[in-house]
């Protein structure tokens, strides 16, 4: 193999692919990248088993061939090269051999053959929707699902389309985050689950996409496609918790309030929280008061007043404060809707006038 490429070009694709690249120590092969020069393009794949890229680089083909050389060695060095704007890559046995005006440097490679396939899906039934939009729903949800949890669906993000709407979900029973996406009418399409770490991966590389991004879905497994660009991630088998039945139905208190005022305000607060980050929301809307209370006995207490709209009985409900604040980053209106239950029931946030985003978080137990 033989080709020259443009560096900042280069640079870029191996930085994104990076990210997938595997590190198995029974299987070195994927700490690799495949590179594969064939008709003026370099195809530059990485797999980690759950999830796969292939990314293509036109660059000039002098001679075609296929090789792998360790990923991070060479997007390392090919993003120490300050300097140079033009690189040649030459395969010379069990060496790459990478030349710019200023270096010449020659990295060992690896087998070929033992690089697994990275799955293709057909693209017969595949559906397209602007990047922004499906990133922006995964974006919107992806903090609710759980880390590391025994249970693989509660460590997913769910996407089910609906009535016009795809509607992205996760959850880790502490708390719940749903997104609806209006597209297109879809084809075939039926409720998925993506790792919560592929999802991480997904936003990372697609996530400055302002092209159209073509998404095709198979039994176990789910492909993106925009511009240069192939991903590949495994889907979760098991069932999504049918979250419906836990919102609830009624409303007994509601506060309508400035998003940055209610930031604002937990930024003091938290500073007082305990081990446990609780905070004691306090409402009073015959008394026009809307509180928040925090302690710790080893640092001391505080109370703080939010200016707020209020409606419906007394409450003080306890919260876990990271659980409370994650969501504000998906409500994209000025003001928000804290709406309440009663005291074992789950608290709801929207944002006022979009019923697109909806956050249910439940409340600590009352101390």
């Amino acid at each position: 193999m033989k080709i020259e490429c443009i560096k900042d070009q280069l640079e870029e694709v191996l930085n994104k692919a990076d990210k997938i690249a595997g590190k198995n120590i029974t299987l070195p092969v994927l700490a690799g990248f495949y590179l594969d020069a064939r008709q003026n393009s370099l195809i530059i794949k990485a797999t980690n088993l759950d999830l796969g890229i292939s990314i293509t680089l036109p660059v000039k083909v002098i001679e075609p061939g296929i090789v792998v050389v360790p990923a991070h060695i060479i997007s390392s060095f090919i993003s120490s090269l300050v300097k140079d704007r033009n690189i040649t890559i030459n395969t010379k046995k069990q060496l790459l051999e990478i030349k710019t005006l200023s270096t010449k440097t020659n990295i060992l490679t690896l087998p070929s053959e033992d690089f697994p396939v990275i799955p293709e899906i057909d693209e017969d039934k595949a559906f397209s929707m602007p990047a922004r939009d499906f990133i922006f729903g995964i974006k919107s949800v992806i903090y609710a699902a759980a880390v590391g949890s025994i249970k693989p669906e509660l460590s997913s993000v769910s996407i089910t389309y609906e009535d016009s709407f795809l509607i992205f979900a996760a959850t880790d029973s502490f708390r719940l985050a749903e997104k609806k996406i209006r597209v297109k009418k879809i084809p075939h399409f039926k409720q998925i689950l993506i790792p919560q770490k592929n999802a991480i991966e997904i936003i990372k590389i697609f996530n400055k996409g302002e092209e159209e991004i073509s998404i095709s879905i198979e039994e176990h497994q789910i492909a993106l496609r925009a511009q240069n660009v192939y991903l590949m991630s495994r889907i979760v088998e098991g069932v999504f918790p049918d979250y419906r039945q836990i919102i609830p139905k009624e409303t007994t208190s509601k506060a309508v309030l400035l998003k940055q005022d209610l930031i604002n305000s937990l930024r003091t607060s938290l500073i007082f929280s305990d081990t446990f980050n609780q905070l004691t929301l306090k409402l009073s809307p015959k008394a026009k008061s809307f509180e928040i209370e925090s302690k710790n006995s080893t640092i001391g207490e505080s109370v703080h007043a939010v200016e707020a709209v209020l409606d419906g009985d007394d409450i003080s409900i306890n919260v876990n404060h990271r659980y409370f604040t994650d969501c504000f980053q998906s409500i994209t209106t000025d003001s928000l809707a804290l709406s309440f239950s009663g005291q074992a029931k789950p608290i709801i946030i929207q944002g006022v006038g979009d019923t697109s985003f909806l956050y249910l978080v439940m409340p600590m137990n009352q101390s």
